[in-house]
């Protein structure tokens, strides 16, 4: 269950909570769609309501579907708690990469993702081609040249397949490459890795995915 909450002067000793606690707690969820928009959705969790912003490149996969799980980012603002939903790793992470970039907020993101599968905008992106990238409503010369200029060296280095990277459509490679990364392991180098191992040992189960990887960077 979410934990984000803003307390003052707590005590009454004039001690200031932080902002927001464990702001990162819901990483998906799980339950039936009670309602479907372009834009957002309505997750019935065990009775609890959530909703959940999109962008139509998730709905386009849940229109059909009466139940299922979208991977989700909690965006804390002082008037706002704002869950994002994504269908896909690889739209979340496009998502998350996005916001990194200097002056490119959540609706920008989402109205890129919602113009471009993740692929494609990841594809402009390694090949400079900012003008795509201004096609986008609301995205103007400038900014599309920031989000090449900042994320173009860190995609050069990742795999231009159906998503950002090789192993977003298997879950259980997903699960050890975000392992092995929570362990301080290069990105790049976990991917090799990881390629490597499934190769000469397919068929292993996520722990031995892992040792085997581990024993093998």
């Amino acid at each position: 269950m979410l934990v984000a909450i803003r307390m003052e002067k707590a005590g009454g000793a004039g001690f200031r909570w932080p902002f927001f606690i464990f702001a990162a707690m819901i990483a998906f969820l799980t339950g039936n769609f009670v309602n479907k928009t372009p834009s957002y959705v309505y997750i019935d969790v065990n009775g609890v309501g959530y909703e959940v912003q999109i962008s139509l490149n998730t709905y386009s996969k849940i229109q059909d579907l009466e139940k299922g799980t979208l991977l989700t980012h909690l965006l804390v603002r002082e008037d706002a708690h704002i869950l994002f939903g994504f269908f896909e790793a690889g739209e979340k992470e496009m998502f998350l990469l996005l916001l990194g970039v200097s002056g490119v907020g959540a609706s920008t993101a989402r109205i890129m993702l919602s113009s471009m599968k993740p692929e494609d905008v990841s594809r402009a992106i390694v090949q400079g081609n900012s003008r795509l990238l201004e096609s986008v409503k609301g995205i103007g010369k400038k900014t599309a040249e920031r989000i090449v200029l900042e994320l173009r060296g860190k995609l050069g280095k990742q795999s231009l397949g159906t998503n950002i990277s090789p192993f977003q459509s298997n879950s259980l490679q997903v699960d050890a490459l975000n392992a092995l990364i929570a362990l301080g392991i290069n990105r790049q180098a976990a991917e090799s890795t990881l390629q490597k191992v499934l190769l000469q040992f397919p068929g292993l189960s996520v722990e031995e995915l892992i040792k085997k990887a581990l024993q093998n960077l």
